[in-house]
């Protein structure tokens, strides 16, 4: 399916599906949007050093590039698997402008390694940060009690419902850990709804910018 590099309102800039009219980040800024739903409302949730990380839909790799530095940070130890079907190819990751938006071009190699690692297997990238790339469909997903921290950041449920479904976030319930925590920047109550039929506690929380609300859930 075509893909277009479009540019949000924060001055960085994302990956566009024309025929579906759907972005991999918000217009409304791709680099706000990802610090205020997976930072602020997750990664800064917990006071572990160690933490096992699930993304679905590893994408551009900017959630995974604002993981590794905020969690550098924080002096975390981060394992980070990224599930992708549709994997994002180099040209593209070299269109993208994350480093020179976050102000972090020493960052601009890490970022390449991220993009250029073996998929299936765990990759260090950094001392406190180790990367497994999985090319699969989320439905795939087996894992069990592995998780603290699920960022889903799947396609939206209008062009994608079954992402969104009970036997999807069900998945989801399984791969998280006692007191794991999955946050999104969705807020349907029809998402809600379905998270919470298989047992996940959730809260509305303020969205970032173009949204009223997101939504996070503890298990």
């Amino acid at each position: 399916m075509k893909r277009e590099i479009i540019e949000t309102a924060d001055g960085s800039k994302t990956l566009q599906i024309p025929e579906w009219n759907e972005q991999y980040h918000s217009k409304h800024g791709a680099v706000q949007e990802a610090y205020h739903v997976f930072i602020e409302h997750g990664l800064r949730s917990f006071k572990e050093q160690q933490l096992q990380i699930l993304e679905i839909g590893f994408g551009t790799g900017l959630n995974a590039l604002i993981t590794l530095m905020e969690g550098k940070k924080q002096g975390l130890n981060v394992t980070y698997k990224g599930v992708e079907a549709y994997p994002v190819s180099l040209d593209e990751v070299h269109l993208l402008n994350y480093p020179l938006i976050l102000r972090a071009q020493e960052y601009r190699s890490v970022f390449d390694q991220m993009h250029r690692s073996e998929w299936n297997q765990h990759v260090p990238i950094t001392p406190g940060f180790t990367l497994y790339k999985d090319r699969a469909d989320f439905r795939e997903i087996e894992d069990k009690n592995m998780f603290n921290l699920i960022y889903f950041d799947a396609f939206g449920a209008r062009v994608q419902p079954e992402l969104w479904s009970v036997a999807m976030f069900q998945t989801m319930y399984d791969a998280l850990l006692p007191n794991g925590v999955l946050v999104t920047y969705a807020a349907k109550g029809s998402v809600r709804r379905a998270m919470q039929e298989v047992g996940l506690t959730v809260e509305r929380l303020p969205g970032p910018p173009g949204k009223r609300e997101m939504l996070r859930a503890t298990k």
